[in-house]
């Protein structure tokens, strides 16, 4: 019988793309979702009942240790960008996780891979960075060989940092951002699902590894790139951090006197995180130690953000009439 792997999150933007790689090497997948039957679509990655969704809640412990019976190893891709009812930074991101490893130790699993994010601090002043750090540390200290990852940006064609951007670049002639010195080394999802890969088969060691891409840009420049791939021209204008502090505290109150019906455009935590550089940190571990070569954002944004452009998928129809006419 093929061995068993509980993805949680599995069906999330990052889960998917290693539950994809793992069945194609043969295993059998649990896909771990708070809504299963709105993860039926990873059935298809392998054979008839080698891929399934299951339900999960990580805030219970008989309900994460139901999922994760007889798995040789488990993966724990829950992650969260802003707090909303229960789903607090603490309870997703530091006690989930703690959750996860602790039960995996309990039940003799073998392997774990934890994905984080690049910025896991204790001392942050965000606690987006304070709970993936305290994630990490009770992941490492229930299941010390595990393989912890921390993708800076990861980019692909289901991502929230491209595919929003692009979306707002339609609105109007200025496309607002918050931190446009800001550094970050954006990584393709696949790689770091190849990364997960090779720390669940045993073919890498454990430890902790920084995942970023080939090329490290601001997020002006980042948004000069989108612009180009889309071909739309727009002022890229940098909103103050003071200004932005305003304007993510008014979001968080209308949020909160909504009752979280109106999401935030941008909290407070997240203006802190944009703060600071999101890239990998010198001498850290990363995907050159995983024989993993980094796949470059030329070579894939045009493969999903077409549909941004004027035209869409007619945009370089149209390019190529034009310069048939002249």
């Amino acid at each position: 019988m093929s061995n068993l792997v509980t993805i949680y999150g599995g069906s999330g933007f990052v889960g998917r793309y290693i539950a994809r790689r793992m069945a194609k090497a043969g295993w059998r997948v649990r896909v771990a979702v708070r809504r299963p039957n709105e993860a039926m679509f990873v059935k298809p990655y392998g054979a008839v009942g080698q891929v399934e969704p299951v339900f999960c809640n990580i805030r219970d412990d008989a309900s994460v240790a139901a999922v994760m019976t007889g798995a040789d190893a488990v993966v724990n891709c829950v992650g969260i960008l802003a707090e909303g009812g229960r789903n607090t930074f603490e309870s997703v991101q530091a006690e989930g996780a703690a959750r996860i490893a602790r039960i995996a130790a309990e039940q003799g699993v073998a392997r774990m891979v934890h994905v984080s994010a690049i910025g896991a601090d204790a001392n942050s002043p965000s606690a987006y960075a304070r709970t993936k750090a305290a994630g990490e540390a009770a992941v490492l200290a229930h299941m010390p060989g595990a393989m912890i990852l921390r993708p800076s940006i990861v980019f692909g064609p289901e991502d929230q940092f491209f595919n929003r951007f692009a979306a707002l670049s339609r609105l109007g002639p200025v496309l607002p951002v918050v931190g446009a010195d800001t550094r970050f080394q954006p990584v393709y999802v696949d790689d770091v699902a190849q990364a997960a890969v090779k720390g669940v088969t045993g073919k890498a060691p454990g430890g902790v590894y920084e995942l970023g891409g080939p090329d490290v840009n601001t997020f002006r420049a980042l948004m000069e790139q989108m612009l180009q791939v889309i071909r739309r021209r727009k002022l890229i204008a940098n909103i103050p951090f003071p200004v932005a502090r305003m304007m993510a505290l008014g979001f968080d109150m209308l949020n909160f006197v909504s009752f979280g019906l109106i999401p935030a455009q941008i909290t407070r935590d997240q203006v802190k995180n944009l703060a600071r550089d999101n890239v990998v940190s010198e001498g850290a571990k990363g995907l050159a130690d995983l024989g993993i070569r980094p796949t470059a954002l030329e070579a894939v944004l045009p493969e999903y953000l077409w549909r941004f452009r004027p035209s869409g998928q007619y945009e370089e129809i149209k390019e190529s009439a034009k310069n048939l006419r002249n």
